[in-house]
């Protein structure tokens, strides 16, 4: 579904869009600094580390989009690339956009089902993958999937490549300028307004959609937090998420792009060798869910690094706990920002450096200037401060729509283009939202919602509560009861503790938990959301 014509006329104006893309962002930072360090691309599972300046990153990205066209990718056409965070990656996701392609990304930890699903969608002609990684033959797996799935003709494969397939190096180290020279590439530069990336969902419902980003709507998207936390190219960034997962692809390869700034790339998630990083190459920035946060607190305790060097750590797609605040503090020397955002649209609301390093606790941040929230009841009307509702967005990060499903993209637009986030929430008090849980997570206890996101909150305050999440069970008298899963941080507490706790901290009675499930860990999507879906089946089964 396409922006109003006065929308798109006044971001524009606004600045918020541009008539540019990412290819035109390489081009200048080559010109003001072509031997800058642009990518350090560290393999733990390959065993190597490939540094790129801006110069040798450009170069690159025309020969593989030479590369693409000799396979017959033409503008328009989707191109899968299921990666890890390799340079392959940066650089092929620059080469699509260099000739009008779009950028499919999906996480190297999905599987069959998911693939299929992906690639029989957008019909992409070419499929890239690693040959074996972590374990896992997917090359083999797209040796079957190929002969199900007439659209795809090429499967490139970065490692050992199987009869009929395609490798890596041997097409795209080609040199494809004669065939292809810049001219020609040039001449299939994109409409800054054209689709550029379909990225599907991370999967915590369970039911992925092709999320379909033009090249204005994910630049919107990445430069929320720059423009929020004030970085340049002097800074260095480096974070644990997959770049195939949005936070990845807009923080850790758009957005240093666009800075001129220097990322540092790590394909397996290791806290100590995200501190490594910080250490050497004297990092300035990073991001990751709480998961990851815990990790690299947890990393530095144990082993102390040198990390004078990190301001900030942007958090997001779960409450933050006050005590992690204050750890990020006292252990990293860092200043932790809490963020609300999605697939969607990219970074929507975030604290800034003016506000009280403890509001990251207690709030997602505010908008940033050219995205607009509104928090309304069932029947669309606001809600009265403080009370929590239904959280809508619009703007200009705002996504062109689901691929291929156009009705249900429609179904989360309102008359006036607000988009229904499926996510609760309520003022902070100050100017921002504090998330309180997805519609989808709803308990109903009685009649009487029970506001998950903030029992959990209060949880994550008891000193042996390491992970915790909140999910609906049935009940013939109430209709449902509230379940507590919980990873415990040494000796577990019971069931009593727990509630003790909650009444302490001020919480109504009918929003305690009435079951306790303790477990090692919270199951989690490469990226570090919750899986709720997994909990709920297992109390079903």
């Amino acid at each position: 579904m396409s922006v109003a014509v006065a929308d798109a006329e006044r971001f524009r104006a606004e600045g918020w869009w541009r008539d540019r893309t990412a290819i035109d962002d390489l081009r200048a930072a080559v010109e003001r600094h072509p031997g800058k360090t642009a990518f350090v691309a560290r393999s733990l599972g390959r065993d190597e580390t490939v540094t790129l300046t801006f110069d040798e990153l450009l170069r690159r990205t025309d020969r593989c989009a030479g590369g693409l066209l000799a396979l017959g990718v033409e503008p328009g056409d989707v191109v899968t690339l299921q990666l890890p965070n390799w340079w392959e990656l940066v650089v092929l996701s620059l080469a699509c956009t260099r000739i009008g392609a779009v950028v499919g990304p999906v996480m190297p930890i999905m599987r069959r089902r998911e693939m299929r699903h992906a690639l029989g969608l957008t019909e992409a002609p070419v499929c890239v993958v690693p040959g074996v990684w972590r374990g896992f033959d997917h090359a083999a797996m797209l040796d079957e999937l190929a002969g199900e799935l007439p659209s795809l003709r090429h499967v490139v494969v970065v490692g050992e490549p199987r009869p009929g397939q395609v490798g890596f190096d041997e097409h795209f180290g080609r040199a494809w300028e004669d065939e292809h020279p810049a001219s020609a590439l040039d001449a299939l530069a994109p409409d800054p307004d054209a689709p550029a990336q379909i990225l599907f969902t991370s999967g915590t419902t369970g039911e992925p959609k092709g999320v379909l980003h033009t090249h204005n709507t994910l630049d919107a998207a990445m430069r929320g937090e720059p423009e929020a936390l004030g970085l340049t190219g002097d800074d260095v960034i480096t974070m644990g998420s997959p770049m195939t997962h949005q936070a990845g692809y807009l923080y850790c390869m758009l957005m240093p792009i666009a800075l001129g700034a220097t990322a540092v790339l790590q394909d397996v998630w290791d806290a100590d060798v995200l501190l490594d990083h910080v250490a050497e190459h004297r990092v300035t920035f990073t991001m990751g869910a709480p998961p990851f946060v815990l990790d690299t607190i947890a990393a530095q305790r144990r082993e102390q690094r040198d990390v004078s060097s990190l301001h900030s750590f942007a958090c997001g797609s779960a409450p933050v706990p006050p005590h992690v605040v204050e750890e990020v503090m006292e252990v990293l020397g860092a200043r932790l920002h809490a963020l609300w955002g999605m697939t969607e649209n990219g970074t929507v609301t975030i604290t800034r450096p003016e506000d009280p390093p403890m509001l990251a606790a207690d709030s997602d941040g505010s908008p940033i200037p050219w995205m607009e929230v509104r928090i309304v009841d069932d029947g669309g009307a606001p809600v009265a401060e403080g009370e929590v509702g239904r959280l809508l967005v619009r703007g200009a990060s705002q996504c062109a729509g689901y691929y291929r499903r156009p009705e249900v993209y429609a179904a989360a637009l309102d008359d006036e283009g607000w988009f229904d986030t499926g996510d609760l929430a309520r003022s902070d008090g100050h100017g921002g939202i504090r998330i309180a849980g997805r519609l989808k997570d709803l308990v109903m206890r009685g009649g009487e919602n029970i506001p998950v996101l903030e029992v959990e909150a209060a949880l994550y305050r008891h000193p042996r509560v390491r992970e915790v999440a909140i999910v609906g069970y049935p009940d013939e008298r109430l209709g449902e009861r509230a379940c507590a899963f919980v990873a415990a941080e040494g000796e577990p507490p019971d069931l009593p503790e727990l509630q003790r706790h909650l009444d302490a901290a001020g919480m109504a009675r009918q929003f305690w938990p009435e079951r306790l499930e303790l477990v090692d860990e919270l199951p989690k999507t490469p990226s570090g959301k919750v899986q709720k879906f997994q909990l709920r089946e297992r109390l079903a089964g």
